[in-house]
């Protein structure tokens, strides 16, 4: 498969430090990108529309029932925890090109890439405390200071820590369990439960709702502050071992070539679907059912959310690594590149349409737009998600026909970079993404 876009390039190139050019990008990271678009938004959807904090932290998932019950099952199995493993995968993969192509010019990666970090921590911050807590890019920015020690490693010494990484949270998740169940088994069925009012500055669900359906714009920033903290310093500590452990898999991706001589490694590729499907699918299959069946709260509802957390630390990562192995073998068969084309558009715009999805998704439910935080079932929930995405394909297609980057993508090169990037093509005609024959 040629792995290149086929657009016109600019007519010549200076050989300075600049962003990766049109005809340098590899098809297929595009496309698996622009697929975590769609995976990131069913996810967050859940989050965006309800207080998922605080019914986590009060012992009170979302009951849901009938076709909600089925849809969040859904989301679950397929979605949650694969999709941000699958980004941050595609983000070490990304410092391996930044590495080659610095080595190329005989220049330093390290201040271009510290700048790049500096300018995703002001995006992250940004996004997390003006429009929605659940940010991801602020937390990409902190560990890509930590990846960049790693840029000159040999691929086995990333494939150690890879493994280290993966195995702390798991064992730490595994120590939680066996806690859960020796308190459930002292302990009556309520009183794992935090109930409103234990922690004076904690609000109620039902004081959550209010403040995002119908709060002061002041209001949901307090609170959002609140959640943002709390979700950095407790929710996210698992998930920043899992991001450092797959952006150093990303890194190792790179330095092995498997993006960019997918061909040569055909048959490894198939080994790693085959043995992400076989760990992968039971494990999720008794994540998203065992979060399912711990719906009442509760001691049993804990200990079955504590297993099924433990679970997704191994399920998750190996689902994930069947989805980029999946993609990058129907990508060595043409009807597939052209039918999953269209996706290599979002993926270029990964960044934008990130950000779209919040304030789309924050002006539907929160009080400054239509009110509809907390009124929104699972269902609907995945109703939504597919149409914002169906709405994104077409959308960024259309716009880099015209545009070189995307909005935000512009604007981080320009901060990289310290200088304006041209928006435009330099020649007249416009370019549409396709994939070489």
């Amino acid at each position: 498969m040629a792995s290149q876009l086929t657009p016109r390039p600019d007519a010549k190139e200076k050989i300075v430090a600049s962003p990766v050019s049109i005809v340098e990008r590899i098809q297929s990271v595009d496309i698996l990108r622009g697929f975590a678009i769609l995976g990131i938004l069913l996810v967050n959807m859940s989050f965006f529309n309800s207080p998922q904090l605080w019914q986590q932290i009060y012992g009170r998932p979302q009951v849901d029932q009938g076709i909600d019950l089925v849809a969040r099952w859904i989301v679950n199995f397929l979605a949650t925890s694969k999709f941000y493993p699958l980004f941050s995968f595609l983000f070490g993969f990304g410092l391996s090109i930044q590495v080659s192509r610095a080595q190329a010019r005989g220049r330093s990666v390290v201040p271009l890439f510290l700048r790049r970090q500096m300018a995703l921590m002001f995006f992250g911050l940004a996004h997390a405390l003006l429009l929605w807590n659940g940010d991801i890019l602020f937390p990409y920015a902190l560990l890509g200071f930590v990846l960049i020690l790693f840029r000159n490693a040999k691929p086995r010494t990333l494939l150690i820590w890879v493994v280290v990484l993966l195995l702390i949270p798991l064992l730490l998740s595994i120590g939680s369990v066996l806690l859960t169940a020796s308190f459930a088994s002292m302990a009556g069925s309520d009183s794992m439960m935090l109930s409103p009012g234990m922690v004076p500055f904690f609000p109620s669900i039902a004081e959550a709702i209010r403040v995002y359906s119908q709060g002061s714009y002041g209001d949901i920033f307090n609170l959002r502050l609140l959640e943002w903290v709390l979700m950095m310093v407790a929710t996210s500590f698992f998930m920043f071992f899992h991001i450092l452990a797959m952006f150093l898999l990303g890194l190792y991706a790179g330095k092995r070539g498997f993006f960019q001589n997918t061909g040569e490694h055909v048959p490894f590729l198939r080994n790693v679907l085959r043995w992400g499907l076989i760990i992968g699918l039971p494990c999720n299959v008794f994540y998203a059912t065992a979060l399912a069946a711990g719906g009442g709260g509760g001691s049993q509802g804990y200990l079955l959310s504590a297993a099924a957390q433990a679970v997704v630390l191994v399920g998750g990562p190996a689902q994930t690594l069947a989805y980029i192995a999946g993609g990058l073998l129907l990508l060595q068969k043409q009807p597939w590149q052209r039918r999953l084309a269209p996706l290599a558009a979002v993926g270029r715009m990964a960044l934008s349409n990130y950000l779209f999805q919040t304030i789309v998704c924050t002006t539907i439910f929160y009080s400054y737009g239509l009110g509809l935080y907390g009124q929104v079932g699972a269902a609907a929930g995945l109703l939504l998600s597919l149409l914002i995405y169906a709405i994104q394909v077409p959308l960024s297609n259309l716009w880099l026909r015209h545009f070189r980057f995307g909005p935000f993508e512009w604007l981080w090169r320009t901060l990289t970079y310290l200088k304006a990037q041209p928006m435009r093509y330099s020649s007249s005609a416009p370019i549409s993404p396709q994939v070489n024959p």
